[in-house]
């Protein structure tokens, strides 16, 4: 299951990559919502992707029995989904108003107005 995930996020930084470097705005948005995910994704993968109960230590006790499910990056995907949510939100607004102003979502039609 790791080696497929490997894959999976491989591929989503490789077309986040590539949508981040066409000329389109349109296009470099997909790409950051594609490399948003894929960092979430890497984040989940690394801190393992092991069921196990959740990690409260009961009333008495010192650890946990058992495997626990980690709270951590639980905590900073969830982090993460927010911060990308509200940049992609920015980064649409604006370009969504650069594009009104300008007529185009050409990013090298763009660069040459003033």
């Amino acid at each position: 299951m790791t080696t497929l995930m490997a894959i999976l996020i491989g591929t989503f930084y490789a077309a986040a990559i590539y949508m981040m470097l066409r000329r389109s705005v349109v296009k470099l948005v997909i790409g950051l919502i594609l490399l948003s995910n894929a960092a979430n994704l890497l984040i989940f993968t690394v801190a393992g992707m092991d069921r196990g109960i959740p990690p409260l230590i009961p009333k008495g006790e010192l650890l946990i029995e058992g495997p626990a499910a980690d709270p951590l990056a639980q905590a900073v995907i969830l982090t993460s989904i927010v911060i990308g949510f509200g940049v992609l939100a920015f980064a649409v607004v604006l370009i969504h108003r650069a594009c009104e102003v300008v007529q185009t979502d050409d990013m090298n039609e763009m660069k040459g107005t003033d």
